[in-house]
């Protein structure tokens, strides 16, 4: 089992655990992108399983796995649509500030320190993966999306969301983000792990998925909030693939 899990990369979000709810805290860049991040999120899973986002519990009998799941920001709201979640981390302390925080909301999620390597070769298959801001923090991406790949059923979707690498992140996203805004500690990202739309793309249809779409997350420092742009893919991006139904795990016939 090729494990992609970075050790460097774990040890920083280890260290900001405690914060993950904390709406002004470390994680206050994500809080503040995760509104943008539902909305794409949400109408893609709906859009692949004809699903009706104004009935209640939209996503009842999908089983959902957030990779990289931190406190919970987005396994929550997925729960609260219904759908059966397993929120995994490589960070083992992550695990209980999402546990505390799910019990206190009332919410029944699956919580568990593992890793994508891990789930994949016990077997575990998901209707969604969603991979939002892992696949720059790791150690051989490719691997690691396959891994994601493996973890999906047959057409089934995985949303994987990272950041391009081009001038304008090293500004915004290191420079302006962790040492002018001081949104995140310094250090909390490296440059050279940043993957272009074109190069994760590729990634995403040698790991054996079909990538559908590839959309921007773009931040109004005027107006002090993202929206989505299917032009602008400068800085933060999302993609959809998905895994084609006819495809056979190694190894069977």
């Amino acid at each position: 089992m090729n494990i992609t899990v970075d050790p460097g990369e774990i040890a920083k979000f280890e260290a900001m655990a405690a914060e993950w709810w904390d709406v002004n805290g470390k994680f206050k860049p994500l809080h503040m992108l995760n509104p943008c991040r539902l909305d794409y999120i949400t109408q893609q899973i709906a859009a692949e399983f004809n699903r009706d986002l104004k009935t209640r519990d939209p996503f009842a009998g999908l089983r959902i796995l957030d990779i990289g799941c931190g406190g919970g920001l987005l396994a929550e709201p997925m729960a609260r649509l219904g759908a059966d979640v397993v929120g995994a981390d490589a960070a083992e302390r992550n695990i209980p500030v999402a546990q505390v925080h799910a019990e206190q909301s009332g919410l029944d999620i699956d919580y568990r320190f593992t890793t994508a390597e891990a789930m994949a070769e016990a077997g575990e298959q998901f209707d969604v993966v969603l991979n939002m801001e892992v696949v720059e923090h790791v150690a051989y991406p490719l691997a690691y999306l396959t891994a994601c790949q493996q973890l999906l059923k047959p057409g089934g979707l995985m949303v994987c969301s990272t950041i391009n690498r081009n001038a304008k992140s090293y500004l915004m996203a290191i420079i302006g983000a962790e040492h002018i805004m001081r949104w995140l500690p310094k250090g909390t990202h490296e440059w050279d792990k940043f993957i272009t739309p074109d190069e994760l793309f590729d990634l995403i249809g040698n790991a054996g998925l079909e990538p559908v779409d590839r959309t921007g997350f773009v931040f109004n420092p005027i107006a002090w909030s993202w929206s989505l742009s299917g032009r602008d893919l400068s800085v933060n991006y999302v993609t959809s693939s998905i895994k084609p139904k006819g495809y056979l795990r190694m190894g069977s016939s």
